[in-house]
């Protein structure tokens, strides 16, 4: 049942970004264009999300269960390190860059964009090599000093 309901919360949300537009890059590269032609439109698009992620998460706070009967897992690091405002800087480039963050760029690649097509692939990249990169740094559980 879970995944069923995660299917259709994709789906909905995927519909959402054609919809609002945030899956059109050059849609996306309009509204980061404070100096040049702007298009304000998905700042409201934004606020909305902003606003239903505002209640959501006070409504799941006050819970231990979801709705279907899961363990509810909230966030609980809220350090502001390195590694955070680091990776908001590289996803701030990308998206600057190529108009697509993870979520449009898949709706994107359905829909047969060849731009999300290199994104994605990138994107995969960059995940594997900071996997490799954590399991390197860590020391293996049995390692002897």
């Amino acid at each position: 049942m879970a995944a069923l309901f995660a299917l259709l919360a994709g789906a909905v949300f995927g519909i959402g970004l054609i919809v609002s537009g945030m899956a059109n890059p050059a849609k996306v590269l309009g509204f980061l264009d404070l100096a040049g032609d702007w298009d304000p439109s998905l700042a409201f698009v934004m606020a909305g999300a902003i606003g239903v992620g505002v209640l959501a998460f006070a409504f799941a706070r006050r819970r231990t269960v979801s709705l279907l009967g899961l363990k509810m897992r909230m966030p609980t690091n809220t350090a502001l390190d390195r590694r955070l405002l680091g990776g908001s800087l590289l996803f701030g480039i990308g998206w600057g860059i190529a108009g697509f963050c993870p979520g449009p760029a898949l709706v994107a690649l359905g829909m047969g964009e060849q731009k999300a097509l290199v994104f994605v692939a990138a994107m995969l990249l960059g995940m594997g090599l900071f996997e490799l990169f954590e399991m390197r740094s860590k020391p293996l559980p049995n390692a002897r000093a």
